[in-house]
């Protein structure tokens, strides 16, 4: 696997920083994609786990059962924000897609599946990893769980930013 590295611009060519690394990597003369990698920050990640920690400590006894640790919490905001990738399955009759539901749910504990007639939908989280999120959307996508989790807890977002600010 090639290894994310560093170059700089002398004005004609890309420079990498680790000349040994770049030539254990790379073959003279073949081409390869160069793209601009936006670093997030770790304090913004930090904040955003520490954040929904104190919501899920604040949650209602109701839905404290519905979200058992903070992954779950975690994984249905990012899913009920559009943050999720979506799978739907026909089915030929509706016993069939209850069926394929019920063999759905098991494969991932923090998935939604629901059935819509004869069609089973499962919604699946999108990571948040630095190599599946870069830094706009993973700050657009932290916005959008921390305003949805305060909204559960009947808080406002910057309140709970604070409280991930001091947690």
């Amino acid at each position: 696997m090639i290894q994310p590295q560093e170059f700089h611009w002398d004005g004609s060519a890309m420079v990498p920083h680790n000349r040994r690394l770049a030539e254990r990597q790379y073959s003279a003369g073949e081409i390869y994609r160069l793209g601009v990698i936006e670093e997030r920050s770790t304090a913004s990640h930090n904040h955003e786990f520490a954040a929904l920690h104190e919501a899920w400590l604040n949650l209602p006894e109701e839905l404290a059962v519905q979200y058992p640790t903070e992954t779950h919490l975690r994984k249905a905001a990012l899913i009920a924000t559009g943050w999720r990738d979506t799978q739907t399955y026909a089915c030929g009759t509706r016993a069939e897609a209850l069926r394929w539901a019920e063999r759905l749910k098991p494969l991932d504990e923090f998935s939604l599946v629901y059935v819509t007639g004869t069609t089973v939908t499962r919604c699946i989280a999108k990571s948040q990893s630095q190599r599946a999120m870069g830094k706009s959307d993973w700050e657009k996508s932290k916005a959008d769980v921390l305003e949805y989790v305060a909204s559960l807890i009947g808080t406002s977002p910057s309140q709970l930013k604070r409280a991930g600010a001091v947690g």
